[in-house]
C-alpha cells in the first residue's frame, strides 16, 4: 500500500522536498541550493529545465535517501514554485528562454504604462481588482513580444514555474487560480477563468494553462516523468500553488482572518478572506480553495538582503555559521541600532509603495557604527516594511485575526522579535515550520482523495508565540516615522540615480 505523500517547492535560492505519512508525520526532507540569473539591471531569471525541472527530479531521488521507501511508495505529489513567473514554450512545450521571475524582475515598466494607456488604468483595476505592479505578468508577456520578436514568433504556450512543472510531470498544463490572478489583465476574478476582454496586444488565451484550485488534481505521472523522477507512472499530482500559498497552508493559515507572514528571500503576506477587499496598494487574488480570496502583499528584498549583507560585508565569516553569528551579534545590539535606518528597497519595492525604481538607503552612518549595528538596522528596516504592510491592511479594513510566521527567517527568534516589537503584534510560530513543501504534501493528499481539508489541524501542531515588548514601542514608533519620511524625501533622488545609470555608457 502506498504510504507516503511528497511535496516539492522550488524557491528563489533553493528547492526543498518533504516526505510525509498520510497523517502529516515527516519522514524525510532534502534541500538543493541554486541561484538566480541577473542578465541586465532589473532583470531576474531562472532556467526552467536546468533549475526548476532538474531540482524536482533530483529531489525525488534525494528525499528517499535514509528511508526504507522508494518512489513506488509515494501515493501523491504536490509541487509549488516561485511565482508568478512567465516562460514562453514552443509547440512541443519546450522553453524558448529562461523564465522571467516574479515582482523582483522590474523590466516591464514601459509595457505597464502602454497597457494602461491602451485600456485605461481604472478599467484594468475594476476588472482585475488590482493595479499593475512589477508582480503583474501581462506586461512581462508584452515585453517578450516587443523585445524578443524571434522568440515570440515561436511561442505557442506560456507557463509559470509551477504550471511548467506539472506539465512536465503529467503532460497536462494547469495553473492554480492564485497565480493566474497575477496574469492580469487576462484573468477574470469573477469567473475564475481567462477572459478575452484585454488580451489584445498581450497573448492569445489558448496559449495559457487551464486554471484550477490548488487542491484539485492536475493529472498523473507520465511514463517519461516516472523514469526521470523515480516515481510510479500514474501517481496523482496536485495542481499545486505558488510557494507563498503553500507556505500558508503549511502553517494552517486557511481560515478567513488568518494572515501568514513568510520570511524568505522575499517577505510575503497572505491574508485569507471569504470576500475581496481590493485596494491598489496590495494584490487581490484567488485563494487556495474554491470560494476563498487572498489579500496578498510582498516585499522585494528581505532574506535576500541578509544574504547580500553576508556575501558583501561579512566575507570573513564561515559559510556554515556566518548567519548564526550575524543574528547572534544583532540580538545584542540595542534597539534602534544607534540611530541607523535602512530602507530595504535593494531591488525596488513591491507593496505597499509599488515603486520598481526605489533603491536601498542607509541613513545615519558614522565612523562609530559597527557591522553588528548595521546588520541589526537591516533587520529593523525589514521590520518597518512589515509594519507598513500591516498598517495598509488595517487601513483597507481587512480583518486580521491572527498572524502566523513561517520561512527561513522564522527559524530563530531575533528577527521575529524585532518585527513584533516594531509592529507591536503577536506572531505564532507552529511546531513544524518546514515550509511550502510540507503544504505541498498536504495538497497532494487532498488532490488524491487521501486527506481532507479538515485534517490540516492534525498536521499543524501548536508551537511558540512571539510577544511584543511594550517598552520598545516609543522608540520604534519614532524610528518608524522617520522610516516613512526617509522614502518620501529620497524618492526623487532614487529615481534620478536610476535614470542616470541606465543611460550611462558601459565599459566593454
Amino acid at each position: 500500500m502506498k504510504q507516503a505523500l511528497l511535496g516539492i517547492d522550488i524557491g528563489t535560492y533553493s528547492s526543498k522536498a518533504t516526505l510525509t505519512t498520510l497523517n502529516g508525520r515527516i519522514l524525510s526532507t532534502a534541500t538543493i541550493p541554486h541561484d538566480i540569473s541577473l542578465p541586465h539591471p532589473g532583470h531576474v531569471e531562472q532556467d526552467a529545465d536546468k533549475v526548476w525541472w532538474n531540482d524536482v527530479c533530483a529531489l525525488c531521488h534525494a528525499v528517499m535517501k535514509g528511508t526504507d521507501l522508494t518512489g513506488e511508495d509515494v501515493a501523491a505529489l504536490g509541487v509549488s514554485a516561485i511565482g508568478p513567473c512567465v516562460v514562453p514554450l514552443d509547440k512541443a512545450m519546450k522553453p524558448l528562454r529562461p523564465g522571467i521571475l516574479y515582482g523582483v524582475d522590474i523590466r516591464a515598466q514601459a509595457e505597464s504604462s502602454e497597457l494602461e494607456a491602451q485600456f485605461g488604468a481604472q478599467a484594468i483595476r475594476d476588472f482585475s481588482l488590482m493595479d499593475f505592479t512589477s508582480q503583474a505578468i501581462g506586461p512581462k508577456i508584452r515585453w517578450i513580444s516587443k523585445h524578443e520578436p524571434d522568440i515570440w514568433a515561436k511561442t505557442a504556450h506560456l507557463a509559470t514555474a509551477s504550471s511548467y512543472l506539472t506539465l512536465r510531470l503529467t503532460g497536462r498544463h494547469r495553473i492554480d487560480r492564485h497565480t493566474a490572478s497575477h496574469y492580469m489583465p487576462l484573468y477574470n476574478p469573477a469567473t475564475g477563468e481567462w477572459d478575452e476582454r484585454f488580451n489584445s496586444g498581450i497573448a492569445p488565451l489558448k496559449s495559457l494553462p487551464s486554471p484550477a484550485w490548488s487542491d484539485e488534481l492536475a493529472g498523473e505521472i507520465t511514463a517519461q516523468a516516472a523514469q526521470a523522477t523515480g516515481l510510479s507512472e500514474g501517481t496523482p499530482v496536485a495542481v499545486g500553488a505558488v510557494d507563498a500559498l503553500s507556505e500558508a497552508i503549511s502553517v494552517g493559515a486557511v481560515e478567513p482572518g488568518d494572515l501568514m507572514v513568510m520570511y524568505g528571500s522575499t517577505t510575503f503576506f497572505v491574508l485569507v478572506q471569504d470576500k475581496p477587499t481590493p485596494d491598489p496598494r496590495v494584490w487581490t487574488v484567488a485563494g487556495a480553495y474554491e470560494g476563498q480570496f487572498n489579500l496578498a502583499a510582498g516585499m522585494s528584498t528581505t532574506g535576500s538582503l541578509t544574504r547580500w549583507f553576508k556575501d558583501e560585508l561579512a566575507r570573513d565569516l564561515d559559510d556554515s555559521h556566518g548567519y548564526n553569528k550575524l543574528f547572534a551579534e544583532a540580538a545584542k545590539v540595542e534597539p534602534g541600532s544607534a540611530g541607523l535606518l535602512v530602507l530595504p528597497y535593494f531591488s525596488g519595492e513591491r507593496t505597499p509603495i509599488n515603486d520598481s525604481r526605489a533603491s536601498g538607503v542607509i541613513a545615519g552612518l558614522s565612523l562609530s557604527h559597527s557591522r553588528e549595528q548595521l546588520f541589526r538596522a537591516t533587520l529593523e528596516g525589514v521590520g518597518y516594511g512589515v509594519r507598513h504592510n500591516l498598517e495598509t491592511f488595517a487601513d483597507i479594513g481587512a480583518d486580521v485575526k491572527r498572524i502566523v510566521a513561517v520561512g527561513g527567517g522564522a527559524q530563530g527568534s531575533t528577527w521575529l522579535q524585532i518585527v513584533s516589537d516594531i509592529a507591536q503584534v503577536e506572531q505564532e510560530v507552529p511546531a513544524v515550520t518546514i515550509g511550502a513543501s510540507f503544504g505541498d504534501a498536504f495538497l497532494a493528499g487532498c488532490a488524491a482523495g487521501l486527506v481532507k481539508r479538515s485534517d490540516l489541524s492534525q498536521w499543524v501542531g501548536p508551537g511558540r508565540r512571539i510577544v511584543p515588548d511594550p517598552s520598545r514601542r516609543a522608540l520604534y514608533d519614532a524610528m518608524y516615522t522617520q522610516y516613512r519620511k526617509l522614502y518620501d524625501s529620497t524618492r526623487e533622488v532614487m529615481h534620478s540615480l536610476k535614470a542616470i545609470t541606465s543611460s550611462a555608457p558601459t565599459n566593454r
